[in-house]
């Protein structure tokens, strides 16, 4: 792949890997922009081996979920919503808007659920497709969507 190949093929992805990375970083925009900018290097520098068999976008938020995953394996978990709140960052993307509560709910999750939750519900990927990105078993991801989703209930009936 040239350059100039990667380069069109980003600017078509990047507004959706900006907003998977958010997601993901529960609204801190630092957080995903850095994660995203650290994704979109380590793909051109790997971008000689992608093989035009799967759509880039897969082959990109695999790379941003590895990215977000590295970034989060030196960080805890909050256990409850109110240890998320007094880790909200004043960067907040939606401090002050609608999605503050999922966010917030979402930073309880552990990173797999949350990538799933992310990639089947905000960016519509197949279980298939999510199993592929986050290199798990389709009945892994199953399983970590019915978790997410029972704590993100249980989370947001509050």
């Amino acid at each position: 792949m040239t350059r100039e190949q990667f380069i069109t093929l980003v600017e078509h992805e990047q507004e959706a890997l900006r907003g998977f990375l958010l997601a993901l970083c529960c609204g801190n925009k630092g957080d995903a922009d850095d994660l995203a900018q650290d994704a979109l290097v380590k793909a051109y520098l790997s971008s000689a081996g992608y093989q035009d068999r799967g759509r880039f976008r897969s082959w990109l938020f695999k790379i941003a979920h590895n990215t977000f995953l590295n970034h989060r394996a030196s960080l805890r978990t909050a256990a409850t919503l109110d240890e998320a709140r007094t880790l909200v960052s004043p960067n907040s993307a939606d401090s002050s808007f609608e999605h503050q509560s999922l966010y917030l709910a979402l930073r309880t999750l552990s990173p797999k659920e949350r990538s799933a939750i992310t990639l089947y519900y905000l960016s519509d990927y197949s279980i298939k497709e999510i199993a592929t990105i986050t290199d798990a078993s389709e009945d892994a991801v199953k399983k970590q969507l019915s978790r997410g989703r029972d704590k993100l209930k249980d989370k947001l009936m509050l």
